[in-house]
């Protein structure tokens, strides 16, 4: 039975009915777990979220994340009552241009904490904002960042791979201000719930670590005890599972699996305004007095912010400290430098090492850089790391490395959503040929235009004997070919830093970071002065012939770079200029001037090399017969062993180029 106040009874009515209207006007849409997830919504945000009604970005807000993204018109009615969108939003609800998309974007739209869509990355990300929040409490004091994380999932969220996985490290990690409403109510896009799932949910996330409880999801009294039970967990995360009925209130379509992601007819939509006491002909309808109602609290809002900023005030006053780790904390802008390590030109360096040391290096000096690795610390060079900063969990909330298993797709979501949270800069690290298992977080990243940094280490086929399945051949281009992705390759340990310096500077752009396994000749800054300043511009002139007129330019980036130096020498014939491309996305946005410095017109013979899939390097080259790259699989042998037979030693690439530049 359900129990709520007749003013509450009735706000959830006219949410019920944006949610219809909006859907109807737009002709799509998923209304039925909208209307069904309703109650929990609409208790959570009038009566718990902390929030400053003023300023959607206040740092010690409470997160709402809406896993299930598809119910986002319930969220936009919510948002609307807060004062965050208009009526005119609310009507132009999946329409071009507006702050109301068919499923919320954190870019677009006031209020809204992360981009969901994706099933189970939103619940990720708030695992990673949960972390955020348990890391900067224990450093910042629980009266500066002492905030909750909420989200709401559906049937389909919790079933997916990236949640259970997450899911498995919020209770390893003991986030007990994490709390999740699940809205279970059995129905499906293709069906009910049962033709796929039989999973004893609340088994499973016991089993994982968590506080487990069920509900009448409809229940205002049995939600709000759920909450403050939930909220009174210390060690915990809790899981709130409210048993509820799709589409609950319509007329016809109460547990219909069609009105998961379909509007409902203008016939059901008056019949089921008549249910529930709202005007049969009034669409968009929201009367006065239900948004005075859901804003009863904010003067209690309000006077908590103001208390909240008098605290943080005084801290920064008392404590030089805490004002240093604050500044870093909102990325404010200072003095510090990267003291990168210096690396011996005479010694050959994987520029996964050359990382390695590099982050060691910058370790103490930002002690809000948090991290980890797909359990592959000693092969990402994240051991020492570890060591050092200690395993975050339970025990340890000054711990700064997170062990995320062989979990990359979480990894991924959970970093992007420490970096969305704030206060933090965050990184994991696995293989690149594992960038495939983590790829949508990395594309949500990058949609999302957050600076979280993605390490990728052992590059190319010289992986060597651990074979094809191991061995990137695609992956590279694959990255590239995300949008507003700033996908880096460096060619020596002094690019690496470089990298990893505009990587952790970014402010609106995740990077992915490709590193070696294999050593690689470090390139000496005294012989080559342009290094630090080429490598912020993306690309550079690395090398430049004897008299300085080039016959043709020779480019390349990473393990490539020392590659075509090494085949150049063996064309004294030509005079070649060679070009490091660390990063084609920031080199493509430069200014054109500089662009036509590194890459004359006047040069138009052009060759590239890279260990992977040739095709992006032709817009540099023009012609697809003058890029040296690799189309296919490759194979289990000693990397040099499969540089000879692919063709990627000095003497193969060497010949290349002037069979290419003999027939142009």
């Amino acid at each position: 039975m359900t129990t709520a106040s007749a003013s509450d009874a009735q706000a959830v009515n006219v949410i019920k009915g944006l949610i219809m209207d909006a859907t109807r006007k737009a002709a799509s849409g998923h209304p039925g777990g909208a209307m069904s997830s309703a109650d929990m919504a609409y208790v959570l945000f009038k009566d718990y979220l902390r929030y400053d009604p003023a300023d959607p970005t206040w740092f010690d807000r409470d997160r709402f994340v809406l896993s299930a993204g598809h119910e986002s018109m319930l969220l936009y009615a919510l948002l609307h009552l807060r004062g965050l969108l208009t009526m005119e939003d609310l009507e132009h609800f999946r329409q071009f241009g507006s702050k109301t998309p068919g499923h919320p974007e954190n870019y677009e739209t006031p209020g809204v904490e992360c981009t969901t869509g994706p099933l189970g990355q939103g619940f990720s990300m708030s695992v990673g904002m949960a972390v955020a929040e348990a890391m900067l409490r224990e450093r910042l004091g629980d009266d500066v960042a002492g905030h909750y994380t909420y989200v709401l999932s559906s049937d389909g969220d919790v079933q997916t791979p990236v949640f259970q996985g997450s899911a498995a490290l919020a209770g390893l990690w003991g986030l007990g201000r994490l709390i999740v409403l699940f809205d279970k109510n059995q129905v499906q896009l293709s069906g009910p719930v049962a033709i796929c799932d039989h999973v004893d949910y609340a088994k499973l996330f016991t089993s994982m670590g968590w506080h487990v409880v069920e509900i009448d999801g409809h229940d205002h009294a049995a939600i709000r005890t759920a909450i403050e039970a939930a909220k009174a967990e210390t060690s915990r995360p809790s899981m709130i599972i409210g048993l509820t009925t799709i589409a609950k209130g319509s007329c016809t379509m109460e547990g219909d699996c069609a009105s998961h992601g379909a509007p409902f007819s203008e016939d059901e939509i008056k019949a089921t305004k008549k249910n529930l006491g709202l005007p049969e002909d009034r669409k968009f309808y929201l009367p006065a007095e239900v948004g005075k109602h859901f804003r009863a609290r904010w003067p209690e809002l309000v006077a908590a912010r103001k208390a909240w900023d008098k605290t943080l005030e005084a801290k920064l006053a008392a404590d030089a400290g805490f004002e240093d780790l604050w500044r870093q904390a909102k990325r404010a802008p200072g003095n510090r430098t990267f003291n990168w390590p210096t690396f011996d030109p005479a010694k050959a360096v994987a520029t996964r090492s050359a990382w390695g040391k590099a982050l060691d290096a910058i370790t103490p000096d930002f002690p809000l850089l948090v991290g980890g690795s797909a359990d592959l610390d000693p092969s990402n060079q994240t051991e020492k790391f570890r060591k050092t900063t200690g395993v975050f969990g339970p025990e340890n909330k000054l711990g700064r490395t997170l062990c995320f298993g062989v979990r990359e797709f979480p990894m991924g979501a959970i970093v992007n959503g420490i970096t969305l949270h704030g206060g933090l800069m965050a990184f994991g690290a696995t293989f690149l040929i594992f960038s495939d298992y983590e790829r949508n977080a990395l594309r949500m990243a990058a949609l999302q235009r957050i600076p979280a940094l993605h390490v990728f280490t052992h590059d190319s086929f010289y992986v060597g004997e651990d074979g094809p399945t191991h061995e990137p051949i695609e992956q590279t281009s694959s990255l590239r070919l995300i949008p507003n992705m700033l996908v880096m390759r460096p060619a020596d340990a002094y690019e690496t830093c470089a990298c990893l310096e505009m990587a952790l500077t970014r402010v609106n752009r995740p990077t992915c970071l490709l590193l070696t396994r294999q050593n690689l000749p470090v390139l000496d800054p005294a012989h080559y002065p342009g290094l630090q300043e080429g490598t912020a511009k993306g690309g550079y002139v690395l090398v430049e012939p004897e008299g300085g007129k080039p016959d043709m330019i020779l480019l390349a980036a990473g393990s490539e770079v020392s590659l075509a130096m090494a085949a150049a020498k063996l064309l004294p014939e030509l005079a070649i200029r060679i070009v490091s491309i660390p990063c084609m996305e920031i080199f493509n946005e430069q200014p054109e001037a500089y662009k036509e410095s590194v890459l004359p017109s006047a040069i138009p013979f052009r060759f590239a090399v890279e260990a992977g899939r040739p095709e992006l390097w032709c817009q540099y080259t023009g012609r697809m017969d003058r890029i040296h790259g690799i189309s296919r699989f490759g194979a289990s042998a000693p990397a040099e062993k499969l540089a000879e037979a692919y063709g990627f030693t000095p003497t193969a690439l060497a010949a290349a180029v002037k069979a290419a530049w003999e027939r142009r």
